[in-house]
């Protein structure tokens, strides 16, 4: 680690090279919505904004420019500034602009590493102080604001937000807060419907309002505000204290729901560990001596799956139990959900000691992940999809093929084409290549690639606190010819250079 310095330099990798992408991307797209850029300008747009990524993996880096192809459709140009999107075609839960406020915390997770951040800036003023519903759903507003600023630096936007969140999270308190300080939501509310643990105090709702009690205090602090800072220091560690205590089954070693009756009365812990219980991770909320949960990740069993991770451990009983509805999280497995895991696996790795995970443990995740991503077309072509649900062992989407059976003319079978309700470029960006952002001006790289699984990659062109970063590893330095190891550059010039060093 490095504080960044540097001048500008010529790029090492030439973007032309992945313009092939796009191009089968645009070929093989039926283009029923435009947004604000339309695939004829898709190229362009993101080679003026994306980051570059180049690694062996060919299917690996093929998703990474898809999940930008089609992030990019879903940047809409409105009365009042940008937005982003989830459902490309309206859908009637939306509210204005055809947005829903469910992903916007994975919309500016991955957001952020555009190089015009405009898009984002008028989006987070959309939630609030525009038009849009920040509590339709659950939603980390706060903490994606300042995830958003650790990237670009700019401090004087969130602080500008400042007030507003804080109205945002007392509003919650006002709306959601139970009388011993936790947090409840109905998990349809939680974008989490029909699932097996059901509404209560989620430790999804919990860790959210965690996060953004963390992030209001930083924010806070960064404005002066030092008594502000401190009340939402305590609000943070008095929800951590609640969940570590009464949402973790010490027997089922999980974080688990506690169960309400219809008056929010405590009713107990559910008997079934969901995958919703790796949320805490997100944010940093658990002290050490709760990661043997993470066993379950990797146990068939548990939530391991061919094209998983499952949303429900396999072994209960009510595991993919049958209903009546194309969104169920029994089990199936949810991109929203993997996205969650593989951020939460990311700083489980990198914050914590332990013996239950490894790097090559987050590397399959993300393979699969990324295998699970694709559509087979009639004529036998599979090319980059996402969608809503998938079977966790045969990789059909589910939503989509339900409808489909039901041909009724209430339910849109193609609503779910390039669905906006995951993220993916921030798992290589900040997980696999390892660029933890951060408040100071040092630079933190910690790449989760197994050591041994590739000779090299490069990530190039990533904006960070006002300058162009590039991360190179290259195990002989015969790929890039900028040396051996992993070298990282600010501007072009070499800030921190680890011969022998990587993965």
């Amino acid at each position: 680690m490095r504080e960044m310095s540097g001048e500008s330099a010529a790029m090492i990798l030439n973007p032309d090279t992945f313009r092939h992408y796009v191009e089968a991307f645009n070929r093989h797209d039926d283009e029923k919505v435009v947004n604000h850029i339309d695939n004829q300008h898709a190229w362009s747009w993101m080679k003026e904004n994306i980051p570059w990524f180049e690694c062996p993996d060919k299917e690996l880096e093929e998703m990474y420019y898809y999940r930008w192809w089609a992030y990019r459709k879903h940047i809409k140009k409105t009365p009042e500034g940008f937005v982003v999107t989830e459902f490309l075609p309206p859908v009637d839960w939306a509210g204005t602009y055809n947005t829903i406020n469910c992903a916007a915390g994975h919309h500016f997770y991955e957001g952020r590493w555009l190089r015009d951040s405009r898009h984002l800036e008028d989006y987070a003023r959309f939630w609030l102080r525009g038009s849009g519903e920040p509590r339709r759903y659950s939603f980390w507003a706060a903490d994606a604001l300042y995830a958003f600023a650790l990237v670009s630096g700019d401090q004087e936007f969130v602080v500008s937000l400042l007030p507003d969140l804080v109205k945002n999270y007392e509003a919650w308190e006002a709306s959601n807060r139970g009388s011993d300080g936790l947090f409840w939501q109905i998990d349809n509310l939680d974008g989490m419907e029909y699932s097996i643990g059901g509404p209560g105090y989620r430790a999804t709702i919990n860790s959210y309002m965690y996060g953004d009690a963390v992030a209001i205090s930083r924010i806070s602090a960064l404005a002066g505000e030092d008594g502000l800072a401190a009340e939402y220091r305590e609000k943070a560690a008095e929800i951590k204290g609640l969940v570590q205590t009464r949402l973790w089954d010490d027997n089922a070693r999980f974080f688990k729901v506690l169960q309400m009756d219809e008056n929010r009365g405590e009713v107990g812990l559910s008997d079934v560990r969901e995958l919703h219980g790796y949320v805490p991770w997100y944010f940093g909320l658990p002290d050490p001596g709760y990661e043997d949960a993470w066993k379950q990740l990797v146990d068939p069993e548990g939530f391991c799956a061919k094209f998983g991770p499952t949303t429900a451990e396999r072994r209960h009983p009510r595991f993919m139990f049958e209903c009546d509805h194309e969104c169920l999280w029994n089990g199936p497995s949810w991109p929203y959900a993997t996205t969650q895991t593989l951020v939460g696996m990311a700083n489980l790795l990198n914050e914590y000691e332990q013996p239950y995970l490894e790097k090559r443990d987050y590397f399959e995740l993300l393979k699969t992940y990324t295998k699970s991503q694709h559509m087979r077309l009639g004529d036998g072509t599979v090319i980059p999809w996402i969608d809503e649900d998938l079977h966790p062992d045969t990789g059909e989407w589910l939503a989509r093929a339900i409808m489909l059976e039901w041909q009724r003319p209430d339910k849109q079978a193609d609503r779910g084409e390039h669905y906006n309700h995951s993220g993916y470029c921030d798992l290589i960006i900040s997980g696999l290549a390892g660029l933890r952002p951060r408040s100071d001006d040092v630079i933190e790289v910690n790449p989760l690639l197994p050591e041994g699984t590739w000779d090299s990659f490069c990530l190039e062109g990533v904006p960070y606190h006002g300058r162009t970063l590039t991360v190179v590893y290259d195990r002989t330095g015969e790929t890039y010819h900028k040396g051996a190891g992993l070298r990282i550059f600010a501007d072009g010039e070499e800030v921190e250079a680890g011969k022998g060093a990587g993965p």
